[in-house]
């Protein structure tokens, strides 16, 4: 964006290890917000709208899992790019292509991997 904006990314996953990785290594360029389960995530998107342009969010969380938060995200702003990362060691692309997500990356991955595989 030429515009001077930050991009905004809101990372959603229950471990605190991850998400604070994910926003150590981003908030160096982006503006970060996170949430540890797919209620809070929810919310955060919701309060902030169509500020955020971008979501990771883990697939496997109690309550409101990935799954939930993608469903519900992509009927409301189906433009919204969105980034699953899972632990699960199924079928991780035809997982992708049932839940409507643009990436899913398998933990554990490489934090540049995940930027360089989503930004270009």
């Amino acid at each position: 964006m030429g515009n001077g904006k930050k991009y905004r990314i809101l990372i959603i996953d229950d471990n605190k290890e991850i998400v604070s990785a994910l926003k150590t290594y981003f908030e160096r360029s982006y503006e970060i917000l996170t949430a540890q389960d797919g209620f809070e995530g929810l919310q955060a998107f919701e309060d902030h709208g169509n500020g955020i342009d971008l979501v990771i969010t883990d697939l496997l969380m109690p309550e409101l899992s990935g799954v939930g938060v993608i469903s519900i995200l992509k009927k409301k702003y189906p433009r919204i790019p969105i980034i699953a990362i899972t632990a699960w060691k199924g079928d991780v692309e035809a997982t992708g292509n049932k839940i409507d997500t643009d990436l899913v990356l398998e933990k554990p991955f490489q934090i540049p991997e995940l930027e360089l595989n989503f930004w270009t």
